[in-house]
């Protein structure tokens, strides 16, 4: 253990892993703020904590469990000359959670608050929860299986994916409140988990969609909506209860005797 401390190349290799996990992770952040979002607000903070850790948890557990991840990447069956995986099979189905998810969400949105605030009143903090499980299996496999590929120490991998996650959870209580202030935000983040699923079907189906094209689009797209925020932030409001100013003392006011007549 010591001498993989002393060594250059493996600390090279876990800051690597570190931001590859924390890029990876941006999409389970936001997938998580938004599903807590329809708990009351005292419960928000624990159930983000809590899919967090599930999520550290799980990826430490599918390292812990190398040979069922090889064994995964082993063809099942075959579909029109196309073999599929038990890792396919995962991919595809958390693929078409975050389709159906993501729709459901936008539709919800576009209601308006009735309809948010219905859908809110019938979420539990036990169907988040599992909801979370779910989506935390897809990432975590999608995650360990890069970090396979990149580095072959176990201990290497564990001190990653324990320290990526412990600064998601630094940054996942903010980035959360942030999303579920500004609903435009709100849409663009579910349009984002609309693409990703999009891409993990694709991957399933062994059509690799290069990650640096989504993630570029994705921070192109934030850049923009970080300015029209500020932009409207920045805006001065109009005051159309006083279209024509105040009129001097004693005075009457030609443009209301006129909206008068």
């Amino acid at each position: 253990m010591l001498e993989l401390l002393q060594d250059p190349q493996v600390w090279i290799a876990f800051l690597t892993l570190t931001a590859l996990e924390l890029v990876l992770g941006i999409d389970n952040i936001i997938f998580i703020s938004i599903l807590v979002d329809r708990l009351p607000t005292h419960q928000r903070e624990f159930a983000r904590r809590i899919g967090l850790a599930l999520a550290m948890f799980m990826r430490i557990g599918l390292l812990v469990t190398l040979a069922w991840i090889i064994g995964l990447t082993a063809p099942f069956f075959t579909v029109v000359g196309q073999e599929i995986s038990g890792r396919d099979l995962i991919l595809i189905g958390g693929g078409l959670f975050l389709l159906w998810k993501a729709t459901v969400e936008m539709h919800q949105l576009m209601e308006g608050k009735e309809e948010e605030h219905a859908s809110r009143a019938g979420a539990t903090f036990r169907s988040v929860i599992i909801q979370v499980i779910i989506i935390d299996l897809v990432f975590s496999l999608d995650s360990i299986i890069t970090a396979v590929g990149l580095v072959r120490e176990i201990p290497i991998m564990i001190a990653a994916v324990v320290t990526s996650v412990a600064l998601m959870m630094l940054f996942a209580g903010p980035i959360g409140r942030f999303v579920s202030r500004h609903p435009t935000v709100k849409m663009l983040a579910l349009s984002f988990l609309f693409v990703v699923g999009v891409a993990l079907i694709a991957d399933g189906f062994e059509v690799h969609v290069p990650k640096g094209y989504i993630y570029f689009a994705m921070a192109f797209s934030v850049a923009v909506e970080m300015l029209n925020l500020r932009l409207r932030g920045s805006a001065k409001p109009v005051h159309l209860h006083e279209p024509y100013g105040p009129a001097p003392s004693g005075e009457a006011d030609p443009g209301r005797e006129a909206d008068r007549r």
